[in-house]
């Protein structure tokens, strides 16, 4: 699973990417410790169980920083979108290709409204970047119908002739952009076409299928980047009204960057999330650097709460992605693995997982062996089918 961040050129995008990724982290046992130039490992933010239990973690595939476990999440940078990507203008064809990846988009939106939709420099409020929305969602969707109308000759005649399931057939020819087939069948049950005539559907019923399709497979969550400059407080009441039906997160990639590098450097003290931070080493800020504290201070986190940034990651994967954190263990009453290491893993797996399904995750073996799951707060053995909730400490238990 990857979030993909999304935007046109100059809105801040690449700032965000790197505000959102701690790419100097090094985490063990984790697949993209090393990853391409325009991926990076971002974290989801949850609360550190250790500090519940009241005992101390040693995590391996995550990290711990006041009072709460950073779990780990692929994060790709995506081209940079212009009008007409869907017809391969400006990076679009690589901007489509890397969407293929994603599970959910971040769209980075200057709220300030200070770039055309080419993303040249205008004065602040020049730009109404509700329009940026609006663009971007129906680049996407086009793109979606396009590739779909060029195989629905295919897929209807191999519905309709040879009587095999829509909702299968097109998960498995779509399975490269991520759909499910639990996907297809809410698009259906949303738009109540019939699924067992689709070489009778108008042009305009697959569109919307398609559009549908989109919003689920796709979904995407806007980031109102440069929320502390001239109106953008008032245009992100704008965007949220317009846009309802998606998330609208006021952030500040700037803030989030130069606290990160601040805290990494241990001049301030500042753990990604919250709504302050600790200066110090007053010694060691310049004069700009102090100013910018202040207007950070003032203007971002006593405003919105935080910078938004880490708040986008976990809507994202959290609410969005409706993604839930487990943490495994060998030991239920000590909470560590067959190493005395506490709580040391923390695993990102579909709301509804069961203990089977986390055994896999760890390791096909244990999956393959798996005979029983104990939750290790309880003590209590729990069904393998049982659905796991979010933050369970599970310890699953395997033929030897």
């Amino acid at each position: 699973m990857e979030i993909g961040v999304v935007g046109k050129p100059n809105v801040g995008k690449s700032t965000f990417f790197s505000a959102a990724t701690l790419s100097k982290a090094e985490i063990a046992n984790y697949p993209f410790t090393t990853v391409e130039a325009n991926k990076a490992v971002a974290f989801v933010r949850v609360p550190e169980p250790a500090v519940e239990l009241g005992v101390t973690p040693n995590p391996r595939n995550s990290l711990t920083m006041g009072g709460y476990r950073f779990v780990p999440v692929e994060m790709i940078d995506v081209a940079g979108l212009v009008p007409k990507a869907h017809e391969g203008r400006g990076l679009g064809n690589k901007f489509l290709d890397d969407l293929r990846q994603a599970g959910a988009l971040i769209h980075v939106v200057d709220a300030c409204g200070a770039t055309d939709e080419e993303g040249n420099p205008l004065k602040p409020g020049e730009h109404d970047p509700r329009k940026d929305v609006r663009f971007l969602e129906e680049e996407i969707e086009l793109w979606f119908f396009g590739i779909f109308q060029r195989n629905w000759e295919k897929l209807s005649r191999r519905v309709q002739l040879a009587g095999e399931s829509f909702e299968h057939l097109f998960q498995e020819l779509f399975a490269g952009l991520g759909i499910r087939e639990a996907h297809v069948q809410l698009a259906l049950r949303e738009t109540g076409l019939d699924p067992k005539k689709p070489a009778q559907w108008s042009q305009e019923e697959l569109f919307s299928f398609t559009r549908t399709l989109r919003r689920l497979a796709k979904p995407i969550i806007v980031a109102a980047n440069k929320a502390d400059v001239g109106i953008a407080e008032e245009n992100i009441a704008r965007l949220k009204e317009e846009f309802s039906h998606t998330k609208v997160i006021p952030t500040s990639a700037m803030a989030e960057l130069m606290l990160k590098n601040l805290a990494e450097a241990g001049v301030i003290s500042y753990v990604p999330g919250e709504s302050s931070f600790e200066i110090l080493k007053p010694a060691e800020l310049s004069p700009k650097q102090k100013k910018a504290l202040e207007i950070i201070k003032k203007n971002v986190l006593e405003r919105y709460g935080s910078t938004g940034v880490q708040q986008a990651i976990n809507v994202a994967v959290l609410d969005v992605l409706r993604k839930i954190v487990v943490f495994p263990v060998e030991d239920e009453n000590r909470y560590c693995d067959g190493e005395g290491n506490i709580l040391p893993d923390a695993y990102l797996l579909d709301e509804g997982a069961t203990p089977r399904d986390l055994a896999y995750k760890i390791h096909t073996e244990i999956g393959e062996n798996f005979i029983a799951a104990i939750d290790a707060r309880t003590k209590r053995r729990i069904a393998s089918d049982t659905p796991l909730k979010h933050m369970d400490i599970i310890k699953i238990v395997t033929r030897k």
